[in-house]
């Protein structure tokens, strides 16, 4: 469920590397901010984060070519290639796996 919407989560998460889930939810959520108050100012600055950087990645993906795309996303995560499925790159960057390819010959 989407915690904030109380709507089933329309998106699934893939980890590339080992990872700890920690899985909770809204009621759990309220419960930690009435027990550790101190909590909530932080959580908010990272919603405050996450907004900035979704704002962000619209504006690219309207804005940028499908290469300067890829030279952001090379540039903010420099090994990911070694890690991630080419399609879920070319996904990423809303383009096709060809585009893809096209542009990495480029910039050979």
């Amino acid at each position: 469920m989407a915690i904030y919407n109380d709507e089933p989560a329309s998106l699934t998460v893939e980890s590339i590397t080992n990872s700890v889930v920690i899985e909770f939810n809204a009621l759990k959520l309220n419960n930690i901010y009435t027990q550790f108050p101190e909590f909530e100012p932080f959580q908010r600055k990272n919603l405050e984060k996450h907004i900035a950087s979704l704002h962000k990645r619209i504006l690219n993906q309207l804005q940028l070519t499908a290469q300067e795309r890829y030279n952001l996303f090379i540039e903010k995560y420099p090994n990911i290639e070694q890690h991630v499925p080419n399609y879920h790159i070319a996904s990423y960057l809303g383009i096709t796996q060809q585009s893809l390819s096209r542009i990495r010959m480029k910039n050979n």
